[in-house]
């Protein structure tokens, strides 16, 4: 059976995408930090539940430790987990602003990529999707005609920015793991105060399509609803 870990799954587009896979015959492991969130959304999910905090590098070594006592490999990481940064002007946003939205956009995606990477490699068709965005997207935030060109971030869309690279980066150095990022799109979740156009079932479309990838999949690519995003 392959085994996933989805990180940021209690709710949003980690829920959905773990509702997903759960249904597609995963067994799935809802990364959350709050305990009992957490564990109401794995028990509403039929999946299992881990205690983690991408921020914390115990929090996220004991997930990883309790992974391979319960499971002994990952089929498939799912770095979901992120925030939305400080939503201050761009003349007012500090490195210490910027500090603290990379800790977790980047730098969190990081730690439990390489604190997960021994089972990924005890698999033989592993898969690591990111979640980046559109607003990581030098070619769409540039665009007039495109949403993304209308949002002013500092922090957030450059730490998405980031992110895609930090894929491509991983996907160089492990071909035998599949690397891939991926937009959502615009997607209601209380990152944008349910604002977005998307649906969170249209958002995790991709997510779910990317974590599915047969071993003739793609690699180190970032991919939105329309196939290759431009970046």
């Amino acid at each position: 059976m392959t085994t996933t870990l989805i990180t940021g799954a209690n709710k949003g587009l980690g829920y959905e995408t773990a509702r997903r896979l759960v249904e597609a015959g995963h067994t799935v492991y809802v990364g959350a930090r709050d305990v009992r969130r957490g564990e109401e959304a794995a028990a509403r999910l039929g999946a299992r539940f881990v205690q983690l905090d991408i921020t914390d590098e115990e929090s996220v070594q004991a997930a990883a430790d309790f992974v391979t006592k319960d499971a002994g490999r990952l089929d498939v990481l799912v770095n979901n987990a992120g925030i939305v940064g400080v939503r201050k002007p761009i003349g007012e946003t500090s490195g210490a602003d910027m500090r603290r939205t990379f800790e977790t956009n980047v730098f969190g995606a990081v730690r439990v990529t390489r604190s997960f990477l021994p089972l990924l490699e005890a698999g033989t068709e592993s898969v690591v999707v990111n979640v980046a965005s559109g607003l990581g997207s030098l070619a769409a935030t540039n665009d007039p005609d495109r949403i993304e060109y209308t949002v002013a971030s500092l922090d957030y869309t450059s730490s998405k920015t980031a992110l895609v690279m930090v894929n491509s980066q991983y996907a160089k150095a492990y071909p035998g793991i599949r690397f891939n990022a991926v937009d959502p799109g615009y997607t209601a979740t209380d990152l944008n105060g349910n604002s977005g156009h998307n649906t969170v079932e249209e958002g995790a479309d991709i997510i779910v399509r990317m974590a599915l990838i047969g071993p003739d999949g793609p690699t180190g690519g970032f991919f939105d609803a329309e196939g290759v995003a431009a970046w």
